[in-house]
C-alpha cells in the first residue's frame, strides 16, 4: 500500500492508538451506507472542538504538515497532494460535533482498520445545509433516505434540525418527488408534523434576518449588503462571529 492510502491508513492507526474519540464520514462512510463509490483525494474524520489539538500534535509528530484554515469547523492534515479533513463543526456553525455523534456511531472497517462511522441521522443533517451553485448535497440525502430510512431514527434527526425544521421538510418532500415508489420510507407521523408547523407558523415581520447564509456562503450575500437582511450565521441565534464569517466569505474566491 502507498500513496494516500498508506497516509490514511497511518494517520487512522495513530489515531486509533490515542484517547482522541473520531469518527470517519465523507465518501468513505456514503459508500458504506449507500453503496456508491466515488474518487476522493481526501478523509474526512469528525472530531469534538476540544480533541482537534491533540489529534494535530499527534500527526504533526508523524511528519505531517498541519494547519486550521478555518478555526470555526476545520483543521487540515497535509502529505504531499493528500489530505486529511478534522471535521469539529460545520463551514455554518450548525451541525457541531458533540458526544451524540459518538454515540450513536456505527463500527466499520476502513481500509483494514476498524473504525466507526458518523451516523447516517448527523451525516443528513450537516449535508442538509450545503447548498452552494458548485456543490449541492442533496442527492447524497436522498441516498441515505432511499437506503437507510427504516434504520433512521426520525425523532433524533428532527430534534437536530431544530428550528431549522424547514431545511429538513425541503429534503423530505423531494425525496417523495424523486422516488414516488418509496415514499414510506420518510414516516407519516413526521411530514403531519412538519407541515402543521408549516401551515401554522406566522411570518416574522420584525425580524429581518436571512437564513439563506446557513445553506450557501456566497449566494444570498447580497441579501446582506443590498437588501439590510441580517445574517442568519451570527449569533445569536447564530454560532458565528462576525470574524468567523468574514474568514469564510474571504474564501471563497480562494475556493473558486
Amino acid at each position: 500500500m502507498n500513496g494516500p492510502e498508506a497516509f490514511y491508513v497511518d494517520a487512522l492507526t495513530q489515531l486509533s492508538r490515542s484517547s482522541i474519540p473520531f469518527l470517519v464520514g465523507g465518501a468513505f462512510a456514503f459508500a458504506r451506507y449507500v453503496g456508491i463509490e466515488r474518487p476522493t483525494k481526501d478523509l474526512d474524520l469528525f472530531v469534538k472542538e476540544e480533541d482537534v489539538g491533540h489529534a494535530l500534535t499527534r500527526l504533526k509528530r508523524r511528519g505531517y504538515d498541519v494547519e486550521v484554515p478555518f478555526p470555526h469547523w476545520l483543521a487540515k492534515v497535509r502529505n504531499g497532494g493528500s489530505f486529511i479533513d478534522l471535521i469539529f463543526s460545520s463551514g455554518n456553525g450548525v451541525a457541531r460535533v458533540d458526544q451524540e455523534w459518538f454515540e450513536h456511531a456505527l463500527e466499520e472497517e476502513i481500509l483494514g482498520v476498524p473504525m466507526r462511522l458518523c451516523p447516517p441521522e448527523e451525516m443528513i443533517w450537516s449535508k442538509a445545509f450545503v447548498q452552494e451553485r458548485e456543490r449541492f448535497d442533496g442527492a447524497d440525502i436522498l441516498h441515505l433516505i432511499r437506503e437507510r430510512g427504516a434504520q433512521l431514527d426520525w425523532h433524533r434527526l428532527a430534534t437536530r434540525f431544530g428550528s431549522h425544521w424547514r431545511v429538513l421538510l425541503s429534503h423530505v418532500v423531494l425525496f417523495g418527488f424523486v422516488y414516488p415508489d418509496q415514499r414510506h420510507r420518510v414516516p407519516a407521523w413526521l411530514l403531519d408534523e412538519l407541515t402543521k408547523r408549516l401551515r401554522t407558523e406566522v411570518s416574522e415581520a420584525d425580524n429581518p434576518v436571512c437564513n439563506g447564509t446557513l445553506l450557501s456562503r456566497e449566494q444570498y450575500l447580497f441579501d446582506l449588503t443590498h437588501f439590510g437582511y441580517r445574517d442568519g450565521r451570527l449569533e445569536p441565534p447564530g454560532t458565528m462571529t462576525r470574524e468567523e464569517t468574514a474568514l469564510w466569505t474571504a474564501a471563497i474566491e480562494e475556493a473558486g
